[in-house]
């Protein structure tokens, strides 16, 4: 059986060059990626797959579907040990998540890119991209979900984030750290997440909306989406899961359509829980129907709903054990 690695491209900033007179970069012919197979000599064999070039922020979820779809029929194959996906950095958390939550593999699934050009200095593209093949050879990458590759970790893709804008050690997991290291010698995994959740491969429903909470806000957005037939929202709430109460009108008449509301906080760390009683508080949020998740960020929520949202028939509840792990 062969240990071959596929790279899938899909654009992204490793796909892109800096024009040094105006200081902009833009994408390039995809196949330049494979002047990087240079380096991956001593991982032969491994075989390029350009299967899109655009930048992470045109990604969208029927792209990613397609993309599940495409990655599925190499992992089927038996003499393909592992996938490399490289991806732009601005989605690649939400693509690594949405493939976390449908690929039902063991094989490794390895998403990385870059956050300087290839003609930049200190271009991190290629270290990455060898580093991303290295852990998807490993025997020891099996069983543990789809991994996030930068600056020499590893990370999970429940978990991981970006956190800054423009520098090479932005992939972060706030609240776990990353799940193992790669060295000049060898992967090394510290741990691995205990929680894998795997749904139907469907085509996903994109009409799921996104609310930041702030202080003082009402309830404006909220309509906007119910009048616009969206089919699912998520909030980034205050603190442990509480909200403004101009928002809660907007909630109920959400609620009362059957349209989902799932709660995550806006801090980096923690949980949503229903502990403070008051109006607006998350007690009474719960009490509304609204749906606590465990854990998420606000955009992976919304990936998590648009996956599972098809599995949404008795109301609140049948979400709710979804969003509970």
């Amino acid at each position: 059986m062969m240990n071959k690695v596929v790279v899938i491209t899909t654009g992204g900033t490793i796909a892109m060059s800096e024009d040094l007179r105006s200081r902009t970069v833009k994408p390039i012919d995809q196949d330049t990626l494979d002047q990087m197979m240079p380096f991956l000599e001593d991982y032969r064999p491994v075989q390029m797959d350009h299967f899109i070039n655009i930048p992470s922020p045109h990604m969208t979820p029927e792209i990613m579907y397609q993309l599940a779809l495409h990655m599925n029929q190499y992992l089927e194959n038996k003499d393909v040990s592992g996938i490399v996906i490289t991806h732009g950095t601005d989605t690649l958390e939400e693509t690594a998540y949405f493939l976390d939550l449908l690929i039902t593999s063991e094989k490794p699934v390895v998403l990385t890119g870059a956050m300087r050009s290839s003609n930049e200095l200190g271009a991190d593209g290629p270290l990455n991209l060898v580093n991303s093949v290295r852990v998807a050879k490993d025997p020891t990458s099996r069983g543990k979900g789809v991994l996030v590759v930068f600056n020499d970790e590893i990370h999970a893709a429940r978990y991981v984030t970006k956190t800054h804008t423009s520098n090479v050690a932005t992939f972060q997991s706030p609240a776990n750290g990353p799940i193992g290291t790669v060295t000049k010698k060898g992967i090394r995994f510290s741990h691995a997440p205990l929680i894998r959740d795997n749904y139907p491969l469907v085509p996903p429903n994109g009409k799921i909306g996104l609310i930041k909470a702030a202080v003082g806000m009402d309830d404006l957005l909220i309509h906007t989406y119910i009048d616009n037939n969206y089919q699912g929202i998520v909030i980034e709430a205050l603190g442990q899961g509480n909200l403004p109460p101009k928002m809660l009108n907007g909630i109920k008449r959400a609620v009362e359509n059957k349209i989902p509301i799932v709660l995550v906080s806006r801090s980096f760390n923690g949980f949503v829980d229903d502990v403070y009683d008051y109006e607006g508080g998350g007690k009474q949020l719960k009490k509304l129907g609204v749906i606590f998740s465990n854990g998420l960020n606000g955009q992976k929520a919304r990936i998590k709903l648009m996956v599972t949202y098809h599995l949404f028939k008795n109301g609140q509840e049948d979400l709710q054990k979804y969003f509970d792990r």
